[in-house]
């Protein structure tokens, strides 16, 4: 579908990650849109990533959700909202508030939150809001109120370039943030001296730049830290002054590392000693930690044990140094901000705050606030389980997908009174449950704030129309707000109004002494906040954006930070003879969360096209896994099917396997139902890095890989399917005897009976090769063999559509056209085959040199651990020549 004229240019911002980088879209008028990054960012100057410069790839109307719906018929706005209203009403008024929830997400963006918050915790007067952010750093926040007083990120970006170490804790930053990757790559090669280190259970693309990758043990964090903290005693580098004057807890604290078991750590003592010995003798060192620490059952404790070592050394609040918690999604901080998390109010105000919550209730003038918090994600899903949440909304998440156990959280909707979902689109697992879907606003059209992991607050902006009946989420909730009875608190016009009450609240909390107060722009006209700047927080007439606890001032009763007394706890589940292997699950270079939007851009679908189990090559051979095969994966509380990708990159008795596929995109592949239920007690955050499993081949009779025009509909008992250029891809497992192929193909492809049949077949072998032609032209191709399908996937996408005979049954290009191999640079779409001969014709002999004949890895970089395996292999052939 086609979209109306837009403007010219628009400063926007990326709806991906927490790097939160400025965008420039030039819309054409008649559905593209060009995306480059905006130089004049703070965030990334202009860098993008592969998803990033895909934006405009993505922006297709084909599977969007275009009017409301209840019951799976089409309907209006006036009676799909009045039926929101009018059933969450009767279930309040018969069972009390605290049977509905809000279950919201950092895709939303601050405005839509707000509003949420605003709906549920001061006129609902529950606190049953909770968001999927949940998922990625509520331990993080959990520890910085803990140590901080208020859930405050101390640093900026900038302090990654000017530390002179730098420690990545549970960070595959090259793959999951790469702009800040490259943001650290450049400034090591300036200063070759800058010291990098990961640590991580396994060696990932970011562990390319470490001078020192320690292989940890799952949920051995704790112990290495405190490990760190003891060194830093006996050597003498506590900040002693700054201890006596603005830290408590010093003696605990030490004397719990010195009685921790640092074997607990999985780490030599070699290993532990060489950390402690960089991190201490670096005047200057940032601390960067990720989903590897907050998603622990012991993530909070593993989030403190980072901030004692920064406290004990004064090592926070300057330039280049501090703790620094990079968070997942693009808003996950605004959301933290407005009090998304069932946990808090608005502006960082306590819920079990008394003053706090009076302050709110009289600012808002609301008949009640939540005098408790909610119920935090995984509970929340439990309690629409077992009854006790009868109505449910849910705004811009998959939970069906993305939270743990989720064949569980499958059933509780399933089983769910009364379940609403505002999203882009209605196919999604969690949509299909629905019984009233709300057509939402996405990126492009979407108009708001957001605030990245450096306290960025930046503008998102609307450079396309909202399609068919589609509206914004402040919209929808605002109207069912005033459906239920509250006409003047949710009388809003623009998102411009709703910023300059959340201002004017900021200033309260400001007032009562916390950290988050930008009621400098309580007053801002709607023409101040289109042209808002992107600035960091706080912004008021006193204090303007800057780190934060430099000056020993903390917000906690005291005024001081807190160390805590903190103890190594090993993860929940342990592995056992049935369930031998610990599970890490984690995001790939290329998709964004369950894949609603970069699934669309056929470029980021090409470097890895479905889900798999990397296993090391010796539990693999115990195993009976073979390379490209298929395993059954199974836990205590679900399964999965999954392509094998055998690497020692994963340790022994490990596996990963990446959470973002679904039950649209895959057969088997959402890998939260194999993640048990187990939460962090203090945060709720749940342990999705370290789940047991099992593995065993599964038994496929005949293995396919399928290309068409029109999108599969493979009934297979292995599937994956991926959006290819001018097209479709499919990848298939049988486990039972398929008697005519060419029949079978029809079917899958849906294909119409004037497509005529090409066909090689030899039964004997169990290989079958068909192509379908219309009017001579390639509109589908279907290859079977009884093991996994040897034939050059991307040379094959690239023949739909074309004129083709015979000959495209071959599976591989001729002489004259070079295979160009599977997609290792997505940004500029380059094969690796194509970069092995560059390498060798051109006798490339560094990153630098494949960039500038090939452009490869010279926009965001996230390929170039990659090139540099490349280059390796190549070095002994090309010496040996």
């Amino acid at each position: 579908m086609a979209r109306p004229d837009s403007p010219a240019a628009i400063r926007t911002t990326c709806p991906y990650c927490g790097v939160g980088c400025g965008v420039i879209a030039r819309p054409d008028g008649q559905g593209a849109v060009r995306i480059t990054g905006d130089k004049d960012h703070p965030a990334n100057a202009g860098r993008l990533c592969s998803k990033g410069s895909a934006l405009g790839e993505t922006l297709a109307l084909d599977d969007r959700l275009l009017a409301p719906r209840i019951g799976g018929q089409d309907t209006d706005w006036d009676t799909a909202l009045q039926t929101v209203a009018d059933r969450f009403r009767a279930v309040i008024d018969t069972h009390g508030p605290d049977a509905v929830a809000f279950y919201v997400s950092g895709q939303l963006l601050t405005e839509d939150y707000y509003v949420a918050n605003k709906l549920m915790k001061g006129f609902i007067g529950s606190g049953n809001i909770d968001t999927n952010s949940r998922l990625c750093m509520a331990s993080s926040v959990a520890g910085h109120r803990r140590a901080f007083g208020t859930d405050t990120v101390p640093g900026l970006y900038d302090d990654f370039e000017l530390a002179d170490t730098v420690v990545l804790v549970g960070s595959n930053l090259a793959w999951c943030h790469p702009v800040l990757y490259q943001r650290l790559a450049a400034a090591k090669a300036a200063r070759p001296d800058m010291t990098v280190i990961t640590v991580d259970p396994r060696r990932t693309a970011t562990s390319d730049l470490a001078d020192l990758h320690l292989s940890i043990r799952p949920g051995g964090d704790v112990a290495l830290f405190n490990a760190l903290l003891v060194a830093i005693a006996d050597q003498g580098a506590m900040d002693a002054d700054f201890i006596a004057e603005h830290v408590d807890g010093f003696p605990e604290a030490l004397r719990a590392a010195r009685a921790d078991d640092v074997t607990a750590s999985g780490l030599t003592a070699a290993e532990i000693a060489q950390f402690c010995a960089l991190w201490i003798r670096s005047d200057t060192v940032v601390t960067l930690y990720s989903q590897g620490v907050n998603q622990s059952s012991s993530g909070t404790d593993k989030v403190n044990a980072i901030l004692n070592c920064h406290l004990a050394t004064g090592r926070i609040g300057h330039p280049g140094m501090g703790p620094f918690s990079i968070t997942g999604q693009p808003n996950a901080m605004g959301g933290r901000e407005v009090g998304g998390l069932a946990n808090m109010l608005a502006c960082h105000l306590d819920i079990e705050n008394a003053q706090h919550r009076a302050a709110v209730q009289t600012f808002w003038n609301a008949p009640v606030i939540a005098g408790q918090p909610g119920l935090k994600a995984v509970e929340m899903f439990k309690a629409v389980g077992d009854g006790r949440i009868k109505a449910i909304w849910i705004l811009h998440t998959n939970p069906v997908v993305t939270l743990p156990d989720a064949d569980a959280v499958r059933a509780a909707l399933a089983g769910c009174d009364f379940v609403v979902v505002s999203d882009v689109t209605g196919r999604t697992d969690t949509a299909r449950l629905a019984h009233v879907l709300l057509p939402a606003t996405g990126w492009g059209e979407k108009d708001g704030t957001v605030t990245n992991s450096e306290r960025c607050i930046s503008r998102q902006r609307a450079f396309l129309p909202a399609p068919g009946q589609a509206r914004a989420d402040w919209a929808m909730l605002a109207e069912v707000g005033q459906r239920m009875g509250h006409a003047q608190a949710f009388d809003y016009a623009a998102p411009a109004e709703i910023f300059r009450e959340y201002a004017a609240l900021s200033g309260v909390a400001g007032g009562l002494g916390l950290d988050f107060d930008i009621s400098g722009l309580a007053d801002c006209s709607d023409a101040d906040y289109d042209a808002l700047e992107p600035f960091r927080w706080p912004l008021n007439g006193t204090r303007s954006g800057g780190r934060f606890f430099g000056d020993g001032r903390f917000f906690t009763p005291s005024g001081k930070g807190r160390m805590l007394p903190l103890t190594s706890r090993a993860p929940a589940a342990v592995p056992s003879a049935d369930f031998p292997l610990v599970l890490n699950t984690g995001r790939v270079r290329d998709q964004w969360h369950t894949m609603t939007r970069t699934a669309k851009a056929s470029r980021l679908n090409a470097h890895m096209a479905e889900p798999y189990l990397e296993i090391h090559p010796q539990d693999a051979q115990a195993l009976g896994l073979e390379p490209a095969t298929l395993a059954r994966v199974r836990s205590p509380v679900g399964q999965a099917i999954l392509r094998v990708l055998v690497s020692d990159k994963v340790q022994p008795g490990q596996v990963f396997a990446p959470m973002h596929w679904t039950g649209e995109t895959a057969s088997a592949g959402r890998i939260d139902a194999l993640v048990a239920g187990v939460t962090d007690p203090v945060s709720g955050q749940p342990e999705s890095k370290a789940a047991i499993c099992q593995a065993e081949p599964f038994k496929a009779l005949s293995y396919g890989f399928g290309l068409s025009v029109a999108e599969p509909q493979p009934d297979a008992a292995y599937w994956a399917k991926a959006r290819a250029k001018d097209g479709w891809r499919v990848e298939l497992g049988y486990d039972a005897p398929v008697t005519d192929w060419v029949a079978q193909a029809r079917v899958l492809f849906a294909l119409p009976d004037s497509a005529e049949p090409v066909v090689v077949s030899d039964p004997a072998r169990g290989v079958h090769r068909q192509a379908f032609l219309e009017q001579g032209r390639l509109i589908a191709a279907l290859f079977i063999a009884p093991q996994p399908v040897a034939v050059s996937r991307q040379h094959l996408l690239g023949l739909l559509g074309q004129a083709q005979g015979i000959a495209v049954l071959a599976g591989q290009p001729g002489a004259d056209r070079p295979d160009p191999g599977a997609t290792l640079c997505a940004c500029f779409d380059i094969g690796v085959n194509t970069l092995r001969a560059a390498i060798s014709d051109q006798h490339l002999t560094s990153v630098e040199a494949i960039g500038q004949a090939l452009r490869a890895g010279t926009n965001c970089g996230s390929c170039k651990p990659e090139l540099r395996a490349l280059l390796q292999a190549a070095t002994p052939r090309m010496a040996a020549e």
